[in-house]
């Protein structure tokens, strides 16, 4: 099993930043989650994801942490890495890091990853922000996190990354409404003229009502690009997936 570092696609979050996101390549798992699967809990090799993991370690030049995302707006402010070794920070959906010695991961198959950094303020944070997430007000919360560590919102800069696109996200119509009562901008129809959601573009949105206007939008399409690993993609497939990752860390 190699060790050089994992393969990432990076993004210009300023200076004394490091970040990107992870691709289905440069890593250890065999099929079906070839190769660089991220996740612990979608039935790959936990020793191979642990491999994984430490490629982008070091990738990012220090320790990563996850957590276990659940799909709310809760989250967890780091000013230092853990003892005893662990990684896992606990169950929450956006993370924030005031120290180089705590690099952050979010992990998705098709959610919105979401990378945040204020590089004045020395302050990094990352959002995993899928269909309840973005209605719980997760985006929103973590500028908030950011904001109370010193960070100014109108300096931050976010980028949204490789998730499923409006065009390929079907929803039945009542939920495609009880999204868009909350955030009006994901209301969309899919390629095929059904009712559908645009996650990006909502969370793309939500960041500017929140003050961030230094937005990248990847536009990079998980269930169409298969470079990605995608949870509806292999529903389709009859298949099970990975997860990719966004990465960010202050160097």
């Amino acid at each position: 099993m190699g060790r050089t570092p994992a393969p990432v696609l990076e993004v210009d979050l300023g200076p004394g930043v490091r970040a990107g996101f992870t691709t289905r390549a440069g890593g250890v798992s065999l099929p079906p989650w070839d190769s660089l699967n991220l996740g612990l809990n979608v039935g790959d090799d936990p020793d191979r994801v642990l491999v994984n993991r430490d490629l982008v370690r070091r990738w990012a030049g220090t320790w990563v942490a996850w957590s276990t995302q659940v799909h709310g707006c809760d989250v967890r402010t780091l000013t230092a890495r853990l003892g005893d070794g662990r990684t896992s920070v606990g169950r929450y959906d956006a993370l924030v890091s005031t120290t180089a010695e705590a690099a952050l991961g979010v992990l998705v198959a098709d959610c919105v990853p979401v990378l945040l950094a204020d590089p004045d303020a020395r302050v990094v944070a990352t959002v995993h922000a899928g269909r309840r997430g973005l209605v719980a007000g997760a985006v929103q919360a973590v500028v908030r996190a950011m904001a109370e560590r010193g960070a100014d919102p109108a300096r931050v800069r976010a980028a949204v990354g490789p998730a499923i696109s409006g065009p390929q996200y079907e929803v039945p119509a009542d939920l495609r409404d009880e999204v868009a009562a909350v955030v009006p901008e994901t209301a969309c129809e899919t390629a095929w003229g059904t009712p559908g959601l645009d996650l990006p573009r909502g969370v793309a949105a939500v960041l500017r009502r929140a003050g961030v206007v230094r937005i990248q939008e990847t536009g990079w399409c998980t269930a169409t690009d298969e470079r990605f690993y995608s949870h509806r993609r292999a529903q389709r497939q009859g298949a099970t997936t990975g997860r990719c990752a966004g990465v960010v860390a202050l160097v």
